[in-house]
């Protein structure tokens, strides 16, 4: 049997250094959803713009393709203990500096942006690290257990600060979130000191030559592309919320993070390893379809269903994931995934820019069955294109193809 089949989610805590990346981690999460609900809440008090809260929300995002292109080999060329620890104060800063009054709307979202930037390492940093502290075999059972506990502070955290923003004000909350910043930093600190995995110094070019490298192979090209934009056209969706209920967002945001922690502890816990490869397709298919309902407008008991049974597809990820670890060399695994999680980040701002455009000109409602359709259609395309090289393997690859890689 497997290892990842056997690891239970209490093994994963009496590994040595799991649990300070975890908690840090968890108080990263705690902080972006904290800060992202506050932001987009004062954004559109502010302007009263579906397009400008959504990309206060979600334009961290934008600047990700920016640090993909130019930073993104100190993933693995920096060590992760001190670069963890950098980046959390980084927030702690930049969090507490959207919170000063008076602050125009354009200074907000250039601050906004400037956090992407500094976020686009992170991601290769902290998923790289875990490949080395429960190695390849282990890496599907923590991320699930991460995207759980994601999914869990998403909850928590939505609901908690939409009363903290409504009882006290977006700018409390966004002073909140930068604490919460701060005591991840001090968490990541707790990490013991590790070399970087990949000798040489974090440059222009070797970010390129990797991502040329990671490119090249087919079946990691058709992993990325799955991993980024089906999923990423269905959080356009999610980042019209605010517009598209303003007093109950805070509910459809946590029953979307419910909806992805029920699809991560399936796809991670309860399904058996040889069904998962099947069900990459069938699961980004129902990202999507619930989001065809809404511009009916049904009632709020209703929509909360849909988004919750919509975000069950997110699991979706976690198989991708897992292919994708296997086809990637060892040393550039902290590259792999940060160029993953920097591409999906990239897409999710696009798509919510989009959506929020959409919106503008015609309604929260028909902006999210608009995006539900593009997922829909982007979906059916890669797969159809995969499966004609790879008959057996849909969105992912046979693995002839994965020794090829």
């Amino acid at each position: 049997m497997p290892e990842t089949s056997r690891r239970s989610y209490a093994d994963l805590f009496r590994t040595p250094e799991f649990s300070p990346l975890f908690l840090s981690s968890a108080a990263n999460v705690a902080a972006q959803t904290v800060s992202g609900l506050a932001l987009g809440t004062l954004v559109f008090r502010a302007t009263n713009s579906p397009l400008l809260s959504a990309v206060s929300m979600f334009g961290p995002a934008l600047a990700q393709v920016l640090g993909a292109t130019f930073f993104l080999s100190a993933a693995d060329r920096l060590p992760p203990r001190a670069t963890l620890a950098g980046l959390s104060l980084a927030f702690t800063v930049t969090t507490a500096a959207l919170a000063l009054p008076g602050l125009p709307v354009w200074a907000m979202l250039a601050i906004v942006l400037v956090k992407g930037l500094i976020a686009s390492v992170g991601g290769g940093v902290r998923w790289g690290l875990l490949t080395e502290i429960l190695s390849k075999d282990g890496y599907l059972a923590g991320r699930s257990l991460f995207n759980m506990m994601h999914g869990l502070l998403q909850i928590v955290g939505y609901a908690v600060g939409g009363v903290l923003v409504a009882v006290l004000s977006p700018r409390l909350c966004l002073l909140l979130a930068a604490g919460l910043y701060a005591t991840a930093a001090g968490l990541a600190l707790r990490l013991s000191r590790r070399p970087p995995r990949t000798a040489g110094r974090p440059s222009v070019r070797a970010t390129w030559h990797t991502n040329s490298l990671l490119w090249s192979a087919r079946p990691r090209r058709h992993l990325y592309l799955a991993l980024w934009i089906p999923n990423g056209l269905v959080v356009g969706c999610e980042s019209l919320y605010v517009s598209y209920d303003p007093r109950d967002a805070g509910t459809l945001f946590a029953c979307a993070a419910l909806g992805m922690l029920a699809g991560d502890l399936t796809v991670g816990r309860l399904l058996p390893a040889r069904l998962r490869p099947r069900l990459g397709v069938p699961l980004l298919a129902l990202l999507a379809t619930p989001y065809l309902v809404l511009f009916l407008r049904p009632p709020l008991p209703l929509t909360a269903v849909l988004v919750a049974v919509a975000s069950v597809g997110f699991g979706a990820t976690l198989v991708q994931q897992e292919r994708l670890i296997a086809v990637t060399p060892d040393e550039l695994s902290g590259h792999a995934l940060g160029l993953h999680s920097s591409g999906m980040l990239t897409m999710q701002g696009v798509a919510a820019t989009l959506a929020g455009t959409v919106a503008q000109f015609t309604s929260p409602a028909t902006a999210m069955s608009v995006m539900a359709l593009a997922s829909l259609a982007v979906t059916l395309t890669l797969t159809l294109a995969s499966r004609r090289d790879a008959p057996d393997g849909g969105l992912l690859p046979t693995r002839a193809a994965a020794r090829s890689a």
